[in-house]
């Protein structure tokens, strides 16, 4: 059961996190047993179409992160990326065709077949 609706809106990064991705990672958190923790979202250049997004857990806090708090899971990013994550949404899929976290960015002009990097 994946829902594309976000859980909260925000303005602070303009990252969404779905219902499905809050149950996620908050799962995934309480597994690591840690309290320190949140879900950084990144863009780094790389990959075949020019940019990567990076996601992962951190437990550092840069001065100029923007952070949003989606029940409990807090996600950061970066001010160098925002511009590029504005409006994208993290979703989780669990089915039998695919399992992970997708990011759906309205700023990707193009992706590469592999979904890891855009442009």
């Amino acid at each position: 059961m994946t829902s594309t609706a976000p859980a909260e809106q925000t303005a602070a990064h303009g990252v969404t996190l779905t219902p499905v991705a809050v149950e996620k990672v908050a799962s995934l958190l309480q597994q690591e047993g840690r309290d320190d923790l949140r879900l950084r979202l990144a863009v780094q250049p790389g990959g075949c179409s020019g940019l990567i997004y990076q996601l992962y857990f951190d437990e550092r806090l840069m001065e100029d992160d923007l952070t949003v708090d989606f029940s409990g899971v807090e996600v950061v990013v970066d001010k160098m990326s925002a511009p590029y994550l504005s409006g994208a949404t993290i979703d989780f899929s669990d089915t039998i065709e695919k399992q992970g976290f997708t990011i759906d960015n309205p700023n990707a002009q193009s992706s590469c077949a592999c979904g890891d990097s855009f442009s």
